[in-house]
């Protein structure tokens, strides 16, 4: 178990992800450890279902995140789409590295697809600092 932070609605429109990463930084503040990894990736996997996703042209893209004691645990709710997200190997490539650092930089991760959408979760772990 653990600590629902808090859920936001985003606009299936590529200046989400901005919103997001503000969220982010608002639930977590700004001395959390997890931060920077936390909001990096929440940037990631929002851009990815604004651009890839059903979601786009201003569809909606739900962002949970929670605190669960020594990890992070963040969903982000698009309306699926006709492809499934995948890391790339390209690390040259234009674009398409948001997965490759998803699965780098999280503990654990993953995409799953039911009637409301598709789901991809994502943990990242921290450290508490000593009081």
């Amino acid at each position: 178990m653990g600590n629902l932070l808090g859920v936001i609605e985003l606009a299936g429109i590529p200046e989400s992800a901005s919103v997001a990463r503000e969220f982010v930084r608002q639930k977590l503040g700004a001395g959390h450890p997890a931060l920077d990894d936390v909001t990096l990736l929440v940037s990631e996997a929002v851009t990815n279902s604004v651009v890839h996703s059903d979601s786009r042209n201003g569809g909606k893209v739900r962002l949970a995140i929670a605190d669960c004691h020594d990890l992070i645990h963040v969903d982000v709710v698009d309306a699926g789409g006709d492809t499934v997200p995948h890391v790339r190997g390209d690390l040259y490539a234009e674009g398409g590295r948001g997965l490759m650092l998803v699965e780098t930089l999280s503990h654990r991760w993953d995409v799953y697809e039911d009637a409301g959408g598709r789901t991809l979760w994502f943990q990242v772990r921290y450290t508490r600092p000593l009081k």
